[in-house]
Formats: structure tokens, C-alpha cells, sequence
């Protein structure tokens, strides 16, 4: 009989424990102490939408050894069963009094010797998602135990991507493919922004996506003023450039990745900036190989786009991508992190049409040993026109 598990065979769950545990070992940990959604998922296949509900705090304890132990909230339990984790203990919740603090150091007390180490992520891109007066509470009451920051611990284990996770990757890169090459049904001169996003949701879900957890975009006049801003009334018009960026989900795996697309004609400034904007994307794609670090392919992108007579945009031009929208590292002047076989990343330089006007260009990808292979279709060199 096959063994229990939810999403992937218990067997990666296992590897996956096995490398943080190895990584723990080296740092001097007991335990690991997980409480967000990306996290916890990582280690037990435990995948839900209920993490919407900020009310409850959910906990996994990894050990340095053996299996994790689950402390969750009782309306999980049945959820939680059907995954590898056999070690679940569950409390009433919402408790004002005691929301599962006793019970998590029960556990951890069980764990943890007297004067060992519990990590716990602290560093950039983590959060702790449980109330803070409780965390101080859990602190005191473990004492001499101490609390250490496992960021590099967990961090190392997921940058590096299993094929079982990169086929996941791959799948959602597949939804937003398919719904992209739906914006022409769509999109075009006196639809409003509100109109098209709505129905760019509607298609990456006819398409095959789990959830849409995430859709921005732009339009204006050659380019747009900013990649972040939500759906308005304002109605396509002939000249704008439309970008729309998607983190579409399967199987809580993301994609992340825009395309654009002008309305009605192209200006030779846009053109211009996107055809830039390929080729520097094609160049870091023939560049990029393991060793590198973030630092160097922002450079790579950044002097590319300048070599083209393009102002790259400022901030980061790409990350890491995986079971967050946005993972490590990032490609800025700042981030040294090696880049090593397995890393699922996205490319995404930007450059300025006009003053408060740009352009960004985004694909998905994963990093062989001999370079970059795509996740997302190539985005076409030549900047398509809708509406025409």
C-alpha cells in the first residue's frame, strides 16, 4: 500500500526534511520552528487558503532528527492527517488564553534539551506568523533553550529546487502561457483596465490554475508609471502599452511573469525599449551559469540595456521564484549570493520610454548546469499589438 501523502510522494517530504536537518546540524540546532504557509507546505504538503485567515497560528517542529511534529489548530487536523506528518497535536483554537503556547512547548521541551537551540527564520523575507507577545511568552518559558535565526537554514534548502518542484513550476508557467495568449479576446481599444483584469483572471483559471493569487499591471500613453497598481476605470487607448503580470498557482507552486502589449499601434519608443529589453534578457539568458552571483547578472542586464542606448529602471531586475510569488535571491547591485544548479529564477530588467514611463520584461526560468532552461514561452521580440 502506498504510503500517505499529500501533493508529492512522502519521499521528497523526506528529503527535504533531511537537507534542513543536515543544514541544522552544522549550525548547532535542535529544532526548527516553522509558522508560515511556504514553510510549513515545504515540509508536510499541508496546502490550504485557510492561511487567509490571520486568527489562528499554525506550527511545525523539525527535529534534528526523525520526522516533524505538527501543533495546529483543530480545524486542521483532518487536512494535516491526510499528509506524511503522523506526530499531530491540535488545540481548540481561537484560545485568548492559551493559543496553542502550552502545547508548542510541550512539544519543544521534548525536543530540545535544556540548553540546545531552536531555529527560527529572522532574517530578510521571513516573518514570524504567530502574536509576539506569544513568541516572548514561548521564549521565556523555554529558557535556558534559546531562540537562534535559521534564515540561512532554510533558505539554502529551498533555493535549490527539486525536478518534482521545477514540473510544478513548469505546470503554472504553462497556465499563464496559455491565458497570455488569450489577451487579444480581450483586450483592446475602450476596455477599462477593471474589464481586462477580470477577464485575464477568468482565463488563467479556465486554464488550468489552482488560484490566481496575484495580478498587477499598467497602461499609458508609450509605457506606464508603475508595475504594482490595482485595476481602474481608466479605458484603453490607442498608443498605450497594456503590461499584465501574473503569480498564478498550482499545486502552491507559483509563476511569475508579464508580458506587453500594445494598443492598437506601437510607438518607436516603445519598440525601441522592448526590443532592448529582449535582447538583454537573451544575452543574460546565453550568460547566466551556476557560480555567478545575483550582483553579476544584474550588472549583466543592467549594461546590456545601457548598451542598447536603454535607462535600466530602478530597483531589482529578478528573484527567485517557487512556493512564494517572490523568493531569494534578488538581481541587485547588493545581493552576492551564488547562483547554483536547481534555482528556479526569473529574469526582469526594466528600462525607461520617457520620464515617469517604462517597460518591464519578465520570464521564468531554471538554472541547469550548462545554463538557463525556460519555464515561460519566450516573449515574442517584437512587441505585439492587440486591438489593431
Amino acid at each position: 500500500m502506498a504510503e500517505r501523502s499529500a501533493i508529492f510522494p512522502a519521499g521528497e517530504y523526506r528529503r527535504r526534511v533531511s537537507a534542513l536537518q543536515g543544514a541544522m546540524a552544522a549550525e548547532g540546532m535542535e529544532a526548527l520552528l516553522l509558522t508560515t504557509p511556504p514553510d510549513v507546505f515545504y515540509v508536510t504538503g499541508f496546502l490550504t487558503r485557510f492561511w487567509e485567515s490571520p486568527t489562528r497560528p499554525w506550527f511545525v517542529i523539525v527535529p534534528s532528527s526523525g520526522p516533524p511534529v505538527a501543533v495546529i489548530p483543530a480545524i486542521g487536523a483532518e487536512l494535516m492527517g491526510r499528509t506524511w506528518i503522523e506526530d499531530i497535536r491540535t488545540w481548540d483554537a481561537p484560545d485568548p488564553q492559551d493559543d496553542g503556547v502550552s502545547l508548542l512547548i510541550d512539544a519543544l521541551t521534548g525536543i530540545v534539551p535544556e540548553r540546545g537551540r531552536v531555529g527560527l527564520p529572522m532574517g530578510p523575507e521571513t516573518h514570524l506568523r504567530m502574536p509576539l507577545a506569544d513568541h516572548a511568552l514561548v521564549e521565556a518559558r523555554l529558557a535556558p533553550r534559546t531562540f537562534t535565526d535559521a534564515t540561512a537554514v532554510v533558505r539554502r534548502v529551498r533555493e535549490v529546487k527539486s525536478e518534482t518542484e521545477i514540473d510544478r513550476i513548469r505546470a503554472a508557467c504553462g497556465v499563464a502561457d496559455r491565458a497570455f495568449a488569450r489577451v487579444p479576446e480581450f483586450a483592446g481599444e475602450g476596455r477599462t483596465m477593471a474589464e481586462v483584469f477580470r477577464a485575464f483572471q477568468v482565463a488563467l483559471l479556465e486554464e488550468g490554475a489552482d488560484w490566481v493569487s496575484y495580478v498587477a499591471g499598467g497602461a499609458g500613453r508609450d509605457g506606464y508609471g508603475d508595475v504594482i497598481s490595482p485595476a481602474g476605470d481608466r479605458a484603453l487607448q490607442q498608443g498605450d502599452v497594456l503590461m499584465l503580470d501574473t503569480g498564478a498557482v498550482r499545486d502552491g507552486h507559483y509563476c511569475d511573469f508579464d508580458r506587453n502589449f500594445a494598443v492598437g499601434r506601437a510607438s518607436d519608443a516603445a519598440r525601441r525599449t522592448h526590443a532592448a529589453l529582449h535582447a538583454a534578457t537573451d544575452a543574460a539568458l546565453r550568460e547566466l551559469r551556476p557560480g555567478l552571483r545575483a550582483c553579476d547578472v544584474h550588472r549583466l542586464l543592467a549594461n546590456e540595456l545601457r548598451a542598447r542606448g536603454a535607462t535600466p529602471g530602478a530597483g531589482r531586475l529578478g528573484h527567485g521564484l517557487g512556493l512564494s510569488l517572490t523568493e531569494w535571491p534578488s538581481f541587485t547591485p547588493l545581493d552576492d549570493t551564488v547562483l547554483r544548479e536547481g534555482m528556479v529564477l526569473t529574469l526582469e530588467p526594466g528600462a525607461e520610454v520617457a520620464p515617469g514611463r517604462l517597460l518591464v520584461h519578465e520570464e521564468n526560468l531554471v538554472l541547469r548546469v550548462d545554463g538557463p532552461e525556460l519555464l515561460s514561452t519566450r516573449a515574442p521580440a517584437e512587441l505585439p499589438v492587440v486591438g489593431a
